[in-house]
């Protein structure tokens, strides 16, 4: 009785295409669109709208319990400093309103951009954007209405801000971060090989 053949099992191959640049990246699928969806825009609204709202709140209390120059002692190094900036952080662009409000209008949209075509990269893209939106218009307001914005939270040897420059810091973290997230996921699937089914 004769021993039956073996077959070899079959070899697992890499799927390559792309231009002479990226030819040589093995491609694992079909690449997901990143443009926002109905979710991602719904995210963003919420998240903006509740930075806004939050800061708002935060220096009509200030504007009406705290005259201006006034300091109230909180914990250590902290106090509430109620200040009027007519620039950007650090007092940039002083007395410049109008050009501040030119060019934080010019740095909304081009964010509103940015996310429509990379709100799917990683989760966290709407959350970093809304709170840098947010708290970006929730400036501008106040320089479109008083002509001024108002700063409260005060630490020695730094200078006076209030939430809204506190959402935009932690929304460029966040969204700086959610880019190296999405960067390294994208890596590990990239060379990662295909199996055959």
């Amino acid at each position: 009785m004769s021993e039956p053949s073996r077959t070899a099992p079959p070899r697992r191959t890499d799927v390559r295409i792309g231009s002479s640049t990226n030819a040589l990246q093995p491609i694992s699928g079909v690449e997901r669109s990143r443009h926002a969806g109905s979710a991602q825009w719904l995210a963003l609204l919420m998240i903006a709208g509740a930075a806004i709202l939050a800061d708002q709140l935060t220096k009509a209390l200030v504007s009406r319990r705290l005259p201006i120059g006034e300091v109230v002692a909180a914990i250590g190094p902290f106090s509430i400093h109620h200040i009027q900036n007519t620039g950007i952080a650090f007092g940039l662009f002083a007395n410049s309103t109008t050009a501040v409000i030119v060019l934080t209008g010019v740095a909304v949209g081009a964010m509103l951009l940015v996310f429509s075509r990379t709100a799917r990269r990683h989760p966290l893209v709407p959350v970093a954007l809304g709170l840098v939106i947010g708290g970006s218009i929730a400036n501008l307001l106040d320089r479109v209405r008083l002509g001024h914005v108002t700063d409260f939270l005060d630490f020695a040897y730094w200078p006076a801000f209030n939430l809204a420059d506190t959402f935009i810091v932690v929304g460029v973290g966040l969204l700086f971060a959610s880019f190296v997230a999405a960067d390294r996921a994208s890596a590990r699937v990239g060379t990662a090989p295909l199996s055959r089914s």
